[in-house]
């Protein structure tokens, strides 16, 4: 996973103030805005019992909730620093519990897992009642829709919608097929998801160009998608659940082919750190947890991140802080380009939860 969409947020100067809420509207309760509002006010008091300024405070609060426009089960991530908001993002699932903090450093992990698997892909559903021949009355009516998962789930992709006479069918696929194409060469999908009439959706499927035909998977089911949620969403959930981007597969299967031969690889905290202080780290590969006990040592710039405060003194860094490991590691990996990849645990164990595959291997040694 690429994490080029924070890096205007740690262009930015800190301390930030980092806030995740669940911010959902369609529960059983009388008053969800007013439920919305006491939540915030119980992550505003820890963030004063943090140090935070009064203006980041207030940037934060000006922002809280603004998504009523998103329908559905979701959850927001606020970043302030200095009185301005640095960032905003809604999350595609409510945060397992509502968390601030406040500190040097941004607390984005919790939104990087929310990005993954980050699969792109293309929805298509056919809509069409009638009689299976070219000769009846009435319309086909394609909806389409091209976005990354899950992220489209609240952030709206490239949508299309159009009507098309029954007897206009045959031929007029081929042009949606082409138009689809289109969509889908902007964000480069892996997968083509097909549902709805069976005659209609068969003859757009074969008449599809040969890029996309040969990525289509179809699912059973039809109906009207719920507005400003993703094109058949509970399809897509249950076709994407647990898996990886393919992006991500490709280079989870260089790191294993790395490891096998000793190679361009590390694992442990200490390597990746030592590997992502000298700018070495392609990917690094992290086992999702939250709760990690392990920390870090910062200096101001990416890639100044050690084990302890004296390594980081040797170097002749004088401003350091003591920082989460998943929050210096974040940072690190956006300042000097590597990606991410969120590997499950049940699919590969990690030591100490992390692994990096190296741009390079040193000569003469592995890793």
């Amino acid at each position: 996973m690429r994490l080029s969409f924070l890096e205007p947020l740690y262009k930015q100067p800190g301390p930030f103030a980092s806030v995740y809420l669940d911010t959902s509207r369609d529960v059983a309760i009388e008053d969800p805005e007013a439920a919305v509002q006491l939540r915030w006010r119980h992550l505003r008091d820890a963030l004063m019992s943090e140090g935070a300024d009064r203006d980041s405070i207030t940037a934060v609060a000006g922002t809280v909730g603004s998504d009523t426009d998103v329908p559905g089960t979701h959850g927001q991530a606020v970043f302030t620093a200095h009185g301005h908001l640095a960032l905003l993002d809604e999350l595609p699932v409510p945060p397992a519990r509502d968390t601030a903090h406040f500190g040097t450093l941004p607390d984005t992990m919790p939104l990087i897992v929310q990005h993954a698997p980050g699969i792109p892909y293309l929805a298509v559903q056919v809509h069409y009642g009638g009689r299976h021949s070219t000769d009846a009355t009435g319309t086909v009516r394609i909806e389409a829709e091209a976005g990354t998962w899950p992220l489209t789930k609240v952030t709206s992709g490239h949508r299309m919608d159009e009507e098309i006479p029954v007897a206009d069918w045959t031929r007029a696929a081929g042009e949606v097929g082409r138009e689809l194409e289109g969509h889908a060469r902007r964000i480069d999908v892996e997968t083509v998801v097909v549902a709805g009439d069976v005659w209609a959706r068969g003859i757009l499927i074969r008449r599809l160009p040969a890029s996309l035909r040969g990525r289509v998977t179809t699912v059973a089911g039809a109906g009207e998608s719920e507005p400003g949620r993703a094109l058949l969403e509970q399809r897509l959930e249950s076709l994407f659940t647990g898996r990886m981007a393919a992006h991500d597969r490709m280079l989870l299967d260089a790191f294993l082919a790395e490891r096998a031969r000793d190679g361009a690889f590390a694992e442990g905290l200490a390597p990746a750190v030592s590997a992502l202080q000298r700018g070495r780290v392609k990917a690094l590969f992290l086992n999702d947890h939250p709760g990690s006990p392990f920390r870090l040592w910062v200096g101001p710039e990416p890639g100044q991140l050690a084990l302890t405060e004296r390594e980081l003194q040797s170097y002749g860094i004088r401003e350091v802080s003591e920082e989460r490991a998943d929050t210096a590691l974040a940072r690190a990996l956006v300042g000097t380009r590597a990606e991410l990849v969120v590997v499950p645990e049940q699919e590969l164990r990690l030591s100490e939860d992390v692994g990096v595959l190296l741009r390079y291997a040193d000569p003469g040694s592995g890793g």
